[in-house]
């Protein structure tokens, strides 16, 4: 399959690595509008590079597109993409304005163009594995989810200022987990947080450490904590609590040797970003992406999976201003 990508950057050049290193994929066509970049990145891997979006999108050659540019151009560039009926990859989240996130989804669904979005976390094998025990009744009927994932560095203040703030930009992935694991939709969310990281980002109108609580119709829990910083390392872990007992997803470390010594039994940190955390998850998303293209599965993540996600960002957003729960709609 002979696939565009648009954009770049640090997230678009490791799709660019595993598209090109998939015997059923290829690396067509690479356009950014830092021209150097999309060059550097073709000459790797042996495709095109070009700043002319519509001139790549209406090559016969090309069958797929990878979008991983910034969050403004995500619409557009999914519009573009379905219009010339070709299967859509694109990476969260699909815009921060929901109206614009359902009048795309709406004429994404009737160009009958198969979209997944890039929720990377559903696609992690330890996740996916906890998912599946939690659907076999392992844990019996789920009464506590508890999602903890901290960066081990703040972004630059630049960047928050674009964003969309924690909850879109970072908690977003928790959020999508929640509703991947507890098996029914929230109903109510409650949101809390401070800034204890960069003083910077309180003036930017944003927040580094967040907790949020969502409720199901049932009345089961997911506990959300989030921060900026964490001195360890890229800190992901998963414990879902229920009727028949826990299940627990840790953090993998680079080895799983454990030192034992007189002064102290050491064991590896967690790996240090998310580029290291989940080579695995990356590399399961293409190889997804290529089966919904022949048709021979439904997306894992769908359009609709994404805007339930910034509806709950929204919420979380909402709450923290009105320091109250706030019910939800999705």
């Amino acid at each position: 399959m002979r696939i565009a990508l648009l954009g770049a950057g640090r997230i678009g050049l490791i799709h660019a690595a595993n598209i090109h290193h998939h015997p059923r994929a290829k690396l067509h066509a690479v356009v950014d509008v830092n021209a150097a970049s999309a060059k550097a990145a073709a000459e790797r891997y042996g495709a095109k590079a070009s700043a002319d979006v519509d001139a790549v999108l209406a090559d016969p050659e090309v069958q797929g597109v990878f979008i991983c540019t910034s969050t403004d151009t995500h619409v557009e560039l999914i519009l573009k993409a379905a219009r010339r009926k070709l299967p859509i990859f694109c990476e969260k989240p699909i815009d921060l304005d929901l109206a614009k996130v359902d009048a795309c989804l709406e004429e994404v669904s009737r160009s009958g163009v198969p979209l997944v979005l890039g929720f990377n976390r559903r696609f992690d094998p330890n996740f996916r594995a906890l998912r599946e025990a939690v659907r076999r009744g392992e844990a019996g009927e789920v009464e506590i989810v508890k999602i903890t994932s901290r960066d081990p560095a703040p972004p630059p203040v630049s960047y928050i200022r674009t964003s969309g703030g924690i909850f879109r930009d970072m908690m977003i992935h928790d959020l999508d987990m929640a509703r991947f694991l507890l098996g029914e939709e929230p109903v109510e969310v409650f949101a809390t947080g401070s800034c204890l990281v960069n003083p910077e980002i309180a003036e930017a109108g944003d927040i580094d450490t967040a907790m949020v609580i969502l409720k199901t119709r049932r009345g089961a829990l997911c506990h959300i904590d989030n921060s900026r910083r964490a001195a360890y390392g890229y800190d992901q872990r998963i414990e879902v609590f229920g009727s028949k007992g826990m299940l627990q997803a840790a953090n993998p470390t680079p080895t799983t040797v454990t030192r034992y010594t007189s002064e102290a039994v050491l064991s590896d940190k967690p790996y240090h970003f998310f580029l290291d955390r989940y080579p695995e998850a990356y590399r399961a998303e293409l190889e997804h992406f290529l089966e919904v293209s022949t048709g021979g599965v439904a997306p894992l993540v769908t359009g609709r999976d994404g805007r339930a996600a910034l509806v709950l960002a929204d919420a979380a957003l909402q709450s923290l201003k009105l320091g109250k729960p706030v019910p939800i709609a999705l």
